[in-house]
């Protein structure tokens, strides 16, 4: 990508001349593109809450329904043991290691916002599937629909539009939206819990309310200038820029967004090169090492099944859910848990 090109390797800097102001049509862009966030958290929050209802239990597992009432003599966590529900539950970052790699292609070729719009089809298309499943094997398919591209474009587009001086703060916007489609999505199974027996598929099917927001809104949303840049549309590059900046002094800005993206076109074999001697450390450690170690601290297993874990402990089904509530509502410290802080 045009990485933003805060620096020219010519000049020694340009970023000290960039103008902008806080326009509403930056405003706007931010707020539907963070929308990306909020699908994503919805979905990893809704799924544990789902996977104790017992009437979710009775339609697909009902050996699991089946050994919590009779309680048979084995501790509570052995009776949540079985390997569908937990493919069910991993199904979600299995379907998130596969779109990756097309999403990658999309974001780069067709452009950020096409992949914000695609994500959200392809959200829409999945709550709805979820929803009205028949069949295990098809609500687990149907969690690769509910994660194609927005985890890896909406974050890339907020920091693309983001004036340099404000680009962190902006970029939190998804971790934050997260946060709350996870606060959400435990406020709804609280509700939908007491719904018998189709409560589970309204906690699944209302995720289709944000996609068709961020859908809507993302047929109004702008081109990244960065990416226009990369795809030779300079003149609507430019464009954009002063739109979003709300300015028309973006010559320095603009000329290292051209620098950035011509310095990227110049490596012919970006994999290869970051298997040079030089970058292996970045990549071992700051590509491999930080993110695996995050993750194998086991907090997504905390997210997943907090409600599972509750119950094992002798709370009821919606004390429960209440719970894993306040465990993950934002401010409580579990930003990091969702793999971008």
């Amino acid at each position: 990508m045009a990485g933003g090109g805060v620096m020219d390797p010519k000049s020694g800097g340009r970023a000290y001349l960039y103008e902008y102001t806080i326009t509403p049509y930056f405003i706007f862009a931010c707020i539907v593109g963070s929308l990306g966030g909020s699908l994503f958290g919805y979905d990893l929050g809704v799924s544990g809450g789902v996977t104790s209802m017992d009437d979710f239990l009775v339609e697909f597992f009902p050996s699991i329904y089946q050994r919590k009432q009779e309680h048979l003599k084995e501790t509570d966590y052995c009776k949540y043991d079985n390997q569908l529900l937990t493919l069910f539950t991993s199904s979600l970052y299995f379907a998130a290691l596969v779109s990756t790699f097309g999403a990658s292609y999309v974001t780069r070729n067709k452009g950020r916002r096409a992949s914000i719009i695609c994500g959200s089809i392809s959200f829409f298309a999945g709550a709805i599937l979820n929803a009205s499943a028949q069949k295990l094997q098809c609500s687990s398919l149907e969690d690769y629909f509910l994660v194609l591209e927005l985890d890896l474009a909406v974050p890339l587009y907020l920091s693309e539009m983001a004036p340099a001086k404000i680009r962190g703060a902006v970029n939190q916007l998804f971790q934050l939206t997260t946060c709350l489609g996870i606060l959400i999505a435990n406020f709804v199974n609280y509700g939908v819990e007491r719904i018998h027996p189709w409560g589970w598929r309204l906690s699944l099917g209302l995720a289709a309310v944000p996609a068709t927001l961020m859908f809507v809104g993302g047929l109004f949303l702008p081109e990244t200038p960065n990416s226009l840049v990369e795809q030779g549309r300079l003149e609507e590059g430019r464009r954009v820029l002063e739109k979003v900046r709300g300015t028309t002094k973006v010559e320095a800005e603009f000329q290292d967004l051209i620098d950035a993206s011509n310095a990227a076109k110049a490596i012919k074999h970006p994999f290869r090169n970051l298997l040079r001697r030089k970058n292996r450390p970045q990549l071992v450690v700051g590509a491999i090492g930080i993110p695996a170690f995050q993750q194998l601290t086991g907090n997504n297993s905390i997210l997943f099944y907090a409600p599972v874990i509750f119950q094992s402990l002798g709370f009821g089904s919606g004390a429960s859910i209440f719970i894993s509530y306040y465990q993950c509502s934002p401010g409580r410290g579990h930003s990091h848990i969702y793999g971008f802080g």
